[in-house]
Order: structure tokens, then C-alpha cells, then sequence
């Protein structure tokens, strides 16, 4: 392990559930430390004309493990999402499906190529999962949910890792009153202690 990402996902489908195709997309702040020692943000998103919010959650982390492995170096990952399905997919289910021939007591496991691709995405790093819950005003979360309501609405696929909105984005909500004693570099640097630590993060972690 040669460094720490901390990656903040979330998924979006307007008109999740109904019937017809309904455009979906996934988002995320990636967070790692330069060689300088500063903190730097890169922002991603994809998009899908037709998708589920289950499929882009799992989409979304494809596509950040993927384009991680393209810097060359296995790292220390920690994703930090409010999809229960994603989290408790990765931490409780596929294990098990993966020993059984991939497969399960209650029938075909859905979205089956996903799951297959993002647990391979997953073993080029060392990767932790831990869930947040979603719209209670969590800045990083909050962006990551803006980037992929966006790429719904657009149906906007980013070129690989583009230089981050974030700054911006909070400068604009402490502008409202939000955020005001919210520091995201040592909200980082708390979650990068404790995967170099070796901590184990719990399935829920009120994470900064």
C-alpha cells in the first residue's frame, strides 16, 4: 500500500422504479494526499440513459477503483457511501455468493455482471466500505449527490478525474450559513489515521 484514497460515492436515478428508461448517474469526491503533503480533490462522474439507482451505485464504483489502478499504485482505500445495497453488498453478501458458484438461496442475484466486476475492481486495492446515512447535510456526501444528480440530468460523463468543485461548493453553502466550522482537510486526514492505523471501520461510521 503505497498511500490513502478516500472516496465519497453516491448514485442517482430520476424516476427510480417506474416503469420505461429512466436516466440515472453516479458521483464522487476522490481525496488523497499529494508528495507535497497537501490534500487534493479530484471530482468523476458517469451517466446512463437507461439504469436503476442500484446499478449506478455499483457503476460508480467501478468506474473509482478503475480509474485509481490507473495511477499504478495500490493504495488504502476507504468508500464512504449512503447506499446500503453497495456497502452491505460488498461487506456481507458477495462473499458468499462468490463460495456458491455465484448464486443464492433466494434466486438470481440481480445486476450479477456488476457485482462480478466491482468485486474484481476491488481486490486492486485494499479496499474498506462503511455506510453514511444520505441528505443529513454530511458536505462531502452532499457534493457527491450533486455531482450525480448532475449526471443524470445531463446525461454528462467525465473525462476521467477532473479537478475538483468542491471548494467552491462548500465556499458557496458557508455563504448560506452552512458549514461554517466544517474543516474538510482534517476530515480527511481523521479518516487517513485510521486506515494507516489498520483500523476496522464499522458497517455505519459517522464518518466527518
Amino acid at each position: 500500500m503505497s498511500g490513502v484514497a478516500v472516496l465519497h460515492l453516491d448514485e442517482s436515478c430520476l424516476g427510480n422504479g417506474r416503469e420505461g428508461e429512466n436516466p440515472g448517474g453516479s458521483g464522487g469526491l476522490v481525496e488523497a494526499r499529494s508528495g507535497r503533503g497537501r490534500v487534493e480533490r479530484r471530482d468523476f462522474y458517469i451517466s446512463s440513459p437507461a439504469t436503476t439507482n442500484n446499478r449506478m451505485a455499483l457503476s460508480g464504483a467501478i468506474a473509482a477503483l478503475q480509474l485509481l489502478a490507473k495511477k499504478g499504485s495500490r493504495l488504502g482505500v476507504l468508500i464512504v457511501s449512503d447506499s446500503q445495497y453497495l456497502v452491505k453488498g460488498m461487506r456481507e453478501w458477495i462473499s458468499a455468493w462468490a463460495a456458491r458458484g455465484w448464486s443464492r438461496k433466494q434466486g438470481p442475484i440481480e445486476n450479477l455482471e456488476l457485482w462480478k466486476a466491482l468485486l474484481a475492481s476491488a481486490r486492486l486495492h485494499d479496499v474498506q466500505w462503511t455506510w453514511v446515512r444520505g441528505h443529513q447535510g454530511h458536505a462531502k456526501n452532499e457534493y457527491a449527490n450533486d455531482l450525480a444528480v448532475l449526471a443524470a440530468k445531463e446525461q454528462r460523463t467525465s473525462e476521467g478525474m477532473v479537478e475538483s468543485e468542491f471548494e467552491p461548493w462548500l465556499e458557496a453553502r458557508r455563504k448560506k450559513g452552512s458549514y461554517l466550522a466544517y474543516d474538510p482537510d482534517e476530515a480527511f486526514a481523521a479518516l487517513e489515521r485510521r486506515v494507516l492505523a489498520g483500523e476496522a471501520f464499522p458497517l455505519a461510521d459517522p464518518v466527518p
